[in-house]
């Protein structure tokens, strides 16, 4: 099979190191310039919207609230790509890609107001649960008029979350258990499918359940540590930092040729990590009830800033303030484990395995919705859903037992196809997104709570939800 790494690896380079690029970052800088750096402007706006009720429906139902939806989006970024992925980064492209991956971030938070915007504007009601859906594939059909354009996104999202994806959650837990208490990948593997058959097979309410639960406390505890290993090494810390702006422009003697190998490790896994422009955290941002798409929009922006410059970046100080980077093979989860074993000691590491677990999983959980939601869109089929249902059990076995290198290059080659196709979706709606935006802006500046009609927004395209909203209010 060496021949196939060789060919993946090929491929990626390539898409990274020119089409992505180029895109990723001039997509990001477009919409920030745009926008007038709305998602720096309104930072303490984000958190307010995050506590919002959900508003109730005609029936008088709750649906789900922005707090709700974030957690979905949450489960599926705050993961692997926080632990394994920024050691990875660390490991291939030197402490340098820690600063691209903020950079991604930073730039790329706009991308991701933009398409959780427009998920919310052209969100559908699923009539068999009575809850929103949404994503790309809608707005490509809606907005854009192109369907066939949304079941190749569809297809994409579902192939690359419901199966590589969830791959690269399982591997990344088998390893860290393999690592702590020498477990058998393949036993570990064969609980993990049992757990993620249990709750798939539950629906959308057992999967906001479960997320809501899980990310916020296992990321709470996970900060905790780090936040503990840098205060033991408080005074190497503007050391640490020093390191990664040196090296991510050449300047550091050590990593002074690998530039080019920081800002791809630092953009693959910045993606990875934060999702932004990529086109799943708008499925997770669909889902939210409110009364204003842009609301949506800013609380996915928060989950970016929170993904890569809280979590990434606790990750990057727990490697970097040890030396394993440097004297370890380690690639993947186990280069953040014995970096903390290195700081507190043998109990760390198996403390590390089991939120990577929760962590890992929670991630498999979210993934797997937004395979869901798109194969609603492709065709509304209860077999077709079952069979889904089974092939993402069956590659949660298999990223448990296989090579590290292969599932996170097939990661990377469907994350960057999906990337490419949603990144062109939302620059050809900027013409929708733009108005959307002015229209919460003005309301905001009249103190108004900001509510969305879509008079508001000429030629917007096929809108369901809204304009049901809107007739129901007219009837009154």
């Amino acid at each position: 099979m060496d021949w196939f790494d060789s060919i993946l690896g090929e491929i990626n380079t390539i898409l990274y190191s020119y089409v992505l690029i180029v895109l990723l970052v001039g997509t990001g800088v477009f919409f920030t310039v745009k926008t007038k750096f709305i998602q720096f402007k309104l930072i303490p706006e984000m958190f307010k919207l995050i506590t919002e009720a959900a508003p109730k429906d005609k029936s008088g139902k709750k649906g789900i609230s922005s707090f709700q939806a974030f957690t979905i989006s949450a489960a599926s970024r705050i993961g692997t790509g926080n632990i394994a992925g920024v050691a990875t980064a660390i490991a291939l492209g030197g402490p340098g890609a820690v600063f691209w991956m903020w950079m991604i971030a930073l730039i790329g938070s706009a991308s991701a107001l933009i398409e959780s915007t427009l998920a919310q504007v052209y969100k559908v009601k699923d009539h068999r649960t009575g809850l929103f859906r949404g994503g790309p594939a809608y707005y490509m059909e809606k907005g854009l008029n192109k369907r066939w354009m949304g079941i190749l996104f569809a297809v994409v999202i579902t192939v690359t979350y419901g199966f590589i994806f969830n791959a690269v959650q399982a591997n990344t837990i088998s390893i860290a258990f393999e690592e702590s208490f020498g477990a058998n990948r393949v036993v570990v593997g064969l609980i993990m499918a049992a757990f993620t058959g249990i709750i798939v097979f539950g629906g959308l309410k057992r999967i906001v359940s479960f997320t809501q639960i899980v990310v916020p406390v296992m990321a709470i505890l996970y900060i905790i540590i780090a936040l503990f290993v840098v205060i033991i090494n408080i005074s190497e810390l503007p050391n640490v930092f020093a390191l990664i702006i040196k090296s991510a422009f050449g300047l550091e003697e050590a990593f002074a040729g690998m530039l080019g190998a920081a800002i791809m490790n630092g953009i693959k896994r910045g993606l990875f990590s934060n999702e932004a422009g990529m086109g799943s955290a708008p499925n997770a941002a669909a889902t939210a009830a409110v009364s204003h798409p842009v609301k949506q929009g800013l609380i996915q922006a928060l989950g970016v800033f929170i993904d890569t410059l809280l979590v990434c970046t606790a990750t990057a100080a727990i490697v970097l303030l040890g030396d394993a980077y440097l004297q370890s093979d380690a690639t993947s989860v186990n280069l953040t484990q014995i970096s903390l074993v290195e700081n507190l000691g043998d109990w760390a590491g198996s403390f590390l395995a089991i939120i990577v677990f929760m962590f890992a999983f929670s991630t498999v959980i979210g993934n797997y919705y937004y395979g869901e939601s798109n194969i609603g869109f492709i065709k509304d089929s209860k077999k077709g859903l079952f069979v889904f249902r089974i092939f993402v059990v069956l590659f949660v076995m298999f990223g448990s037992v296989a090579k590290v290198q292969v599932v996170w290059d097939l990661a990377d080659l469907f994350m960057g196809i999906m990337a490419i196709i949603n990144l062109i979706a939302i620059l050809l709606l900027w013409k929708v997104a733009k108005p959307v935006i002015n229209d919460y802006l003005n309301q905001r500046k009249q103190g108004k709570d900001p509510v969305f009609y879509t008079k508001n927004v000429p030629n917007i395209g096929e809108v369901e939800c809204w304009r049901e909203d809107e007739e129901i209010e007219e009837k009154r």
